[in-house]
């Protein structure tokens, strides 16, 4: 057995067992089977009872945080979703939850410098999109600070607020904000027959389609989402077949295989419905509903760079999200609610240009996230790679 020194941290609404990038074998082959049996996985009862994860995929995760590979960055972050019934390891996108994390352990490894109070500002480069992260955060005798006012939905009590900017986040995986040229297409589902679709590549690739469509309400909370098979079925062949007319894929067969992305939504406009926790949700309290599903398993929570995904994708006239449940905020600035399964998160962005031209300027957030236990995880010693 080997023992390899790691750091669990709470980011925004998901976990995750941090390493540094030196502290892991040099050659990259090596990772997956460490990574896997650091989470336990795979676990075909879908627990993993036998590692770190906790039977989710966002409990279910891993970052790699390093010197940086290039000159307008402090530190690279390399994200790994792990599959929890299969061996799946998934480096294709970013956690945008986790992000809200990797500052705060860059400033206490000491991989990064900042005042010993005040503020922090720490450029993060993440290798799985090539797109720079900038995480402002208060610091107090040098270590991300203990107490602050902010609380967030899904995560008891309030902690010190982490802004993350995500600059230029759009085509983080296919170098398109709109990665089939449009801003509206229609898909041909087995079962539903013909289903419009927003695929938007904006932090991390995903495809919007409304509730009405697949014959839900849109306030459904995951458990009942989880028991629908039908559902998740057609929810997973209308991924497949965006994430081919996205350029992800090559066909429906690959895109089975790559479980991460994209991510699929189905959205609905304002209404009442009930959190997760049992809190009443007015109409009055989100411009717009989302529930998403990641590695075929519905969200607790909106995962970050889905919720910008989404903000970014009400910016974009003719979209399922500006034209069909935010007409009369479409184009508009400001901030925007979504509401999910844990309750409401708030997040803001800014499209310009239109056409082939059009970009996403930036999208931003608040976070917050914890240092939870430091250590090493113990793992076997894998085969070594040929």
């Amino acid at each position: 057995m080997n023992r390899l020194r790691a750091v669990f941290m709470r980011g925004g609404t998901s976990k995750a067992v941090m390493f540094r990038r030196d502290d892991l074998p040099e050659n990259r082959g090596d990772w997956d089977r460490i990574f896997l049996q650091v989470m336990g996985s795979p676990d075909p009862n879908g627990r993993q009872l036998d590692g770190m994860g906790g039977g989710i995929s966002s409990l279910s995760k891993i970052c790699v945080i390093g010197p940086p590979s290039r000159p307008d960055a402090d530190v690279d972050y390399t994200f790994a979703q792990i599959g929890v019934r299969d061996s799946f390891v998934d480096y294709g996108a970013n956690c945008g939850n986790m992000s809200s994390a990797v500052g705060p352990f860059a400033l206490e490894e000491g991989l990064v410098r900042a005042p010993s109070s005040g503020e922090a500002t720490v450029r993060i480069h993440n290798t799985n999109t090539s797109k720079i992260i900038v995480a402002r955060f208060p610091v107090d005798g040098g270590k991300l600070a203990a107490e602050g006012d902010i609380e967030i939905d899904g995560v008891s009590g309030k902690a010190a607020s982490i802004r993350l900017e995500f600059l230029e986040p759009g085509g983080a995986r296919t170098g398109k904000l709109l990665p089939t040229g449009r801003a509206c297409d229609e898909f041909e589902i087995a079962g539903l027959g013909t289903v419009r679709a927003s695929c938007v590549d904006a932090a991390n690739p995903c495809v919007f389609v409304e509730a009405s469509a697949l014959g839900k309400s849109g306030d459904e909370l995951p458990d009942a989402l989880e028991g629908d098979a039908q559902f998740l079925r057609r929810m997973e062949d209308i991924r497949c077949v965006a994430s081919v007319a996205m350029g992800i894929a090559g066909d429906r067969d690959e895109a089975r295989r790559m479980t991460g992305i994209p991510k699929v939504a189905m959205l609905s406009g304002p209404r009442s419905g009930r959190t997760l926790s049992g809190r009443e949700l007015a109409a009055s309290d989100a411009d717009i509903w989302v529930r998403m599903i990641s590695v075929g398993l519905p969200h607790r929570a909106t995962p970050i760079t889905g919720a910008i995904c989404l903000a970014v994708a009400t910016r974009v006239p003719g979209s399922l999200p500006c034209a069909s449940l935010l007409s009369a905020q479409c184009g508009a600035a400001g901030p925007i609610r979504i509401a999910h399964p844990s309750g409401v998160t708030l997040v803001d962005a800014r499209v310009s240009g239109a056409g082939e031209a059009i970009r996403a300027e930036f999208g931003a957030v608040y976070r917050t996230a914890r240092r939870l236990f430091e250590g090493n995880v113990v793992y076997q010693m894998p085969e070594p790679s040929l």
